[in-house]
C-alpha cells in the first residue's frame, strides 16, 4: 500500500527499491566472482611455483651431474693408469702384514696409510693399521698417516686411571683422537686462511692382545675373516643412509645424486671443513661428520685368519665374501703378503676400478697356509691359460689377433679353477705375458687403458 499521493510515484519508488536489491545481489555476485578468481589465480600461482621449483631443481641436479662428469672428462683421469706400486710389510704380535698402493687411473695419488707394531708408553704388545682415502687432495690423509695414532692414545679419554685402557676407555679415546686431530687440523687451515680444502676417509684396526678395535670414518671398509668366512666388516658411511641423511638436514643440507649437497660422495670424514660450518650445531652434527664407528671383537686364537683395510677404490669392484675368498685363495699358493695384496689392486683395477687404491692384509697365526694342491692347481692353470692363447692366436689364421680379442674370448669360455672372487681378471697379467711372448714385435696399442671394459 502506498500513500504517495499518485500512482506513478509509487511505481517509481518500487522500482527504485528493485534496482537497489538488484545492485545489492550484483554487488554480492561480483565480490563471489572476483574472489573466486582470485582464488584461482593464487593457486595458478602456487602450481607456476611448484614447477618452477621443481625445474630448477631438476636442473641443479643436471648441472651436478654434469659438472661431475665434467671433471672426470676434464682431467681426473689418465690416458693410461700408473701400475707403480708402493709395498711394505713386517711382522710381529703374532702378525704379518702386507700391503700395496696404485695411482691408478686418477691424476693424483691422494691415499695413504700407517702400519705400526708396537705402541708406545707400555703398549708394546699393540698394533695399529690404517687406511686413508684422501679427496680434492692429499693434505689431510697425509696428515692423518703421521699424526692420528697419537691423538688416539695420548688423549686423557684413550689412557683412563692406572694400568692397561678397558675397552670403554679405547673406544672413548679413539673417538675423542679423531675429533681433536679434526679440530687441530681446522685451526692449521684456519690459519693458513682456508686454503686447505682436502678430506679424507680412514678405515683402521687396533689390535691388542685380548680385542680387536675396528675403526671407521667414511667409505673405506674393514672386515675381519674367521673361521673362512667374513665374520665382521664396517658399514660405509653415505649421505643416502638413512641416519646420515637424517643428520645433513637436520644442519640445513640436503641429498642430491647421493652426495652432500650434490657433491661430496661421503657423509663422514676428516678435513672437509667447508661441509663443517654450520652454527649452533657440534662437531658431530655438521653435514659431514669426523666421528668414527668404533667395534670391539673379542679375539679368537684358534679362528680369526686376516683382517683387510681397503679404500673404496677395492671395494667399488669387489663385494665383501669376493675379496675374502680371492685372498684366501691367493694365501694357499704363496706366504707372499705383499704379491697378495699387488695381486687385489690388479685384479680390481682389471676388473674396472677407476680409483686410487690401497690395501693392508693383516695375518694372523691361524691364516691359511701354502698348500701342495693348491699351487700344483694354480700352475695347471696358469699352463691351461697358456696353452689357450696360443690356440687363440693360431685359429686367427692371417694376422695377430689383438690382446682384447684374446680376453674376450676367454671370458666367454667355461675355464675351470679360476680364483673365486677374482676370476678371469686375475689371470691377466698371465694371458698378457703369453701374448706379448708370442708377438715380442706386435705394435699393439690395446693395453690396460682399453681392455678395463671386456668384464
Amino acid at each position: 500500500m502506498f500513500f504517495s499521493g499518485t500512482k506513478w510515484v509509487a511505481e517509481a519508488t518500487i522500482c527504485t527499491k528493485q534496482m537497489k536489491r538488484e545492485e545489492r545481489r550484483m554487488g554480492k555476485r561480483s565480490v563471489k566472482k572476483a574472489k573466486r578468481e582470485e582464488k584461482k589465480k593464487r593457486r595458478e600461482r602456487r602450481r607456476n611455483e611448484k614447477r618452477g621449483n621443481q625445474m630448477k631443481r631438476m636442473c641443479e641436479r643436471k648441472k651436478y651431474k654434469t659438472d661431475l662428469e665434467d671433471q672426470d672428462i676434464m682431467g681426473a683421469f689418465l690416458d693410461k693408469p700408473k701400475m707403480e706400486k708402493h709395498n711394505a710389510q713386517g711382522q710381529g704380535n703374532g702378525l704379518r702384514y702386507g700391503l700395496s698402493s696404485m695411482q691408478g687411473w686418477r691424476v693424483e695419488m691422494e691415499d695413504a696409510h700407517t702400519a705400526v707394531i708396537g705402541l708406545p708408553s707400555g703398549l708394546e704388545s699393540w698394533s695399529f693399521f690404517a687406511v686413508y682415502d684422501g679427496h680434492a687432495g692429499s693434505q689431510v690423509a697425509k696428515y692423518c698417516c703421521e699424526h692420528l695414532l697419537d691423538h688416539i692414545t695420548n688423549n686423557q679419554d684413550f689412557k683412563g686411571s692406572s694400568g692397561a685402557p678397558s675397552v670403554e676407555n679405547v673406544k672413548n679415546g679413539i673417538r675423542t683422537g679423531f675429533l681433536e686431530i679434526d679440530e687441530h687440523m681446522r685451526v692449521m687451515s684456519e690459519k693458513k686462511h682456508g686454503a686447505d680444502r682436502s678430506g679424507s676417509t680412514a678405515v683402521g684396526v687396533l689390535i691388542s692382545p685380548q680385542h680387536t678395535y675396528f675403526i671407521n670414518c667414511g667409505d673405506s671398509r674393514g672386515l675381519l675373516c674367521r673361521n673362512r668366512k667374513v665374520h665382521f666388516f664396517t658399514q660405509d658411511h653415505k649421505p643416502s643412509n638413512p641416519l646420515e641423511k637424517e643428520r645433513i638436514q637436520n644442519a640445513g643440507g640436503s641429498v642430491m645424486i647421493q652426495r652432500v649437497n650434490g657433491s661430496l660422495a661421503v657423509s663422514r670424514a676428516l678435513g672437509d671443513f667447508d661441509y663443517k660450518c654450520v652454527h649452533g650445531k657440534g662437531p658431530t652434527e655438521q653435514l659431514v661428520s669426523p666421528e668414527p664407528e668404533v667395534h670391539d671383537i673379542e679375539r679368537s686364537e684358534e679362528d680369526d685368519q686376516f683382517i683387510i683395510l681397503a679404500c673404496d677404490g677395492i671395494w667399488d669392484v669387489m663385494g665383501n665374501e669376493e675379496l675374502c675368498d680371492f685372498v684366501r685363495s691367493r694365501l694357499e699358493v704363496t706366504d707372499d703378503l705383499e704379491k697378495v695384496c699387488n695381486e687385489v689392486v690388479d685384479t680390481c683395477l682389471y676388473k674396472g676400478s677407476r680409483d686410487n687404491m690401497s690395501v693392508i692384509l693383516i695375518c694372523f697365526p691361524n691364516a691359511p697356509k701354502v698348500s701342495p694342491e693348491a699351487v700344483k692347481k694354480e700352475a695347471e692353470l696358469d699352463k691351461y691359460l697358456e696353452c689357450r692363447v696360443e690356440e687363440i692366436i693360431k685359429k686367427q689364421g692371417e694376422g695377430v689377433p689383438d690382446l682384447v680379442h684374446v680376453m674376450r674370448t676367454l671370458a666367454s669360455e667355461n675355464i675351470p679353477s679360476l680364483p673365486p672372487g677374482g676370476e678371469l681378471a686375475s689371470k691377466r697379467n698371465v694371458i698378457e705375458a703369453v701374448y706379448n711372448r708370442l708377438n715380442p714385435y706386435k705394435n699393439d696399442d690395446t693395453d690396460s687403458a682399453s681392455t678395463d671394459d671386456m668384464w
